[in-house]
């Protein structure tokens, strides 16, 4: 009867360690990309998960224009924004 417990526990234990080392971080930074997706707004210099670098032109409600380098419009899904590098001062 001991036994079972102390395995019962054990158990419990390890699920609760993998929560809180694998689950709820990456819950965390899941929370943080779709806030940053969220507040996405003209003017800031982002890059893209394929790599692009640009400066959002305008935001839509699901999609975004991004200016290239050579003056280049392309437009992208919310959803592919990786990181916003620096927002516009001006």
């Amino acid at each position: 009867m001991n036994a079972a417990i102390a395995n019962l526990l054990t158990i419990v234990l390890f699920l609760v360690i993998f929560y809180f080392l694998l689950i709820r971080p990456q819950q965390k930074r899941q929370r943080a990309i779709q806030q940053m997706q969220a507040s996405l707004k003209k003017g800031d210099k982002i890059v893209t998960i394929g790599g692009l670098h640009g400066i959002i032109d305008s935001v839509d409600e699901d999609k975004i224009i991004v200016r290239a380098g050579d003056g280049t419009r392309l437009t992208f899904d919310r959803t592919a924004v990786r990181e916003v590098v620096a927002e516009n001062k001006a």
